[in-house]
């Protein structure tokens, strides 16, 4: 039997516009948050928070969060029904040695390194489950390709005393009080926190990381210092609005602004909002207060939460922007890929 060619050429259409739509899919830019849970502790009520906030602020992008997998059944449908997207990663573990980190729990953080090989987004903003973001951020996807971006820390802690810049009293927020001397050699590089920073998700960075992590020995700041050991040469600082640890609002109060932060980060001792009483040290400060009051206000709007934010119809994108996963689930299901999905949020 000859072959029909209005079947033929139907069916060659119809490979071309799968082939079309693969490819448009391929090339979209694909961003989202990210953060990290492990355990079964209360932190998931940060990262609720967190998703609440982002919610608020309007962001196009969706929070992924990477838990590990001690991470209970009910805190990740607690995720899912916040309109998170959830991946279960394995942990990381730094070589064995005799370091005594500043915090106990900062040995988990090396699992962090994982988030590297979520290579199905181009670009993403990791922030850690105890921050809360207060104005819009989305512009930070546009900052230019190849540099890592994040905001420099301060070294005036206690937990800093094992440094000599804790020592000599040298801190990289005010350089010029207190001048690093030369008997110590070159002036150490910029030095960011890691809990906020912009980044590209790539499998030879992320197997370069793990590599490196395997012959480089633990340091009491744990992932965050093999992290600027690791892209110091690719740094670039974005301002403080953009990462408010909390001791800056008393180290270096001529820093900030803060009416203009936009991110918080409840990093200090005893500033965690869902654990907060006022009776550590600095928390009886009013600024402070302040700011957990307004962490609550925005974790307790019951609006926020993604099924009435859904109802609400707050979940569309505006105008025809391209963003996040929709248009790309979209021109999968052109090409015939996918038949159904999930609408993933147009914010977390």
């Amino acid at each position: 039997m000859a072959p029909n060619i209005t079947d033929t050429k139907a069916a060659a259409v119809a490979a071309s516009t799968r082939a079309t739509a693969l490819a448009k899919a391929a090339s979209l830019p694909r961003r989202a948050y990210v953060t990290f849970l492990a355990g079964n502790g209360d932190y998931v009520k940060g990262v609720v928070g967190l998703a609440k906030g982002l919610r608020k602020v309007k962001s196009k992008y969706p929070l992924v969060v990477a838990i590990l997998p001690d991470v209970p059944e009910d805190h990740r449908k607690i995720l899912v029904d916040q309109g998170c997207i959830v991946k279960e990663i394995e942990p990381v573990y730094p070589p064995e040695n005799q370091t005594q980190f500043a915090m106990a729990y900062y040995v988990i953080n090396y699992s962090k390194l994982r988030i590297w090989e979520f290579v199905e987004y181009s670009k993403m903003i990791y922030l850690d489950g105890d921050i809360q973001v207060f104005e819009n951020i989305d512009h930070l996807f546009e900052m230019e390709d190849g540099y890592f971006y994040a905001v420099m820390d301060c070294f005036c802690e206690k937990t800093w005393s094992h440094t000599p810049q804790y020592k000599i009293g040298y801190c990289q927020q005010c350089p010029d009080k207190v001048q690093w001397p030369s008997q110590l050699g070159p002036r150490p590089p910029l030095y960011f926190n890691a809990g906020m920073f912009v980044y590209e998700p790539s499998l030879p960075v992320y197997d370069v990381l793990l590599r490196t992590l395997k012959v480089t020995p633990p340091t009491p700041f744990a992932e965050q210092d093999f992290l600027n050991m690791f892209f110091r040469d690719i740094y670039k600082p974005i301002p403080p609005v953009y990462n408010l640890v909390m001791a800056m609002l008393w180290r270096h109060p001529e820093n900030i602004e803060l009416e203009k932060a936009k991110v918080a980060h409840y990093c200090a001792a005893g500033s965690k909002p869902w654990r907060f009483t006022g009776k550590e040290e600095n928390m009886d400060r009013e600024d402070i207060k302040m700011l957990v009051s307004q962490w609550w206000d925005i974790y307790n709007d019951e609006s926020l939460d993604y099924k009435n934010f859904v109802a609400s119809g707050e979940a569309e994108v505006d105008g025809d922007e391209e963003t996040g996963l929709q248009p790309f689930l979209a021109a999968l299901s052109e090409a015939g890929v996918v038949d159904h999905y999930i609408n993933a949020p147009s914010a977390a």
